[in-house]
């Protein structure tokens, strides 16, 4: 049997990478960005859903808007933590 699920917060950490080196116009090579989702959903508690949409309509305002905070703390961590240490080629 094949599950279908994924952690919610996987796509909020993407989306929230995407903002952040488009905001401080910093460009990432794929390693970077895959190392700082990494690093950013191990910071957060893991949120398995079947469907998107379900998670969407059935998380009440109050705790997407600090799953939202959550999600910037730690990509912004990661990230700075990624540009400190970079990889050794």
């Amino acid at each position: 049997m094949m599950l279908e699920i994924t952690n919610f917060y996987e796509g909020l950490v993407i989306t929230q990478i995407n903002d952040a080196c488009e905001e401080r116009n910093i460009n990432l090579s794929d390693d970077a960005i895959h190392d700082i989702a990494c690093l950013s959903l191990n910071q957060l508690p893991p949120r398995y859903i079947r469907h998107a949409i379900d998670a969407i309509f059935y998380i009440p305002e109050d705790e997407r808007l600090q799953m939202t905070s959550e999600v910037k703390k730690a990509v912004n961590h990661a990230i700075s933590k990624v540009i400190d240490n970079p990889r050794q080629p």
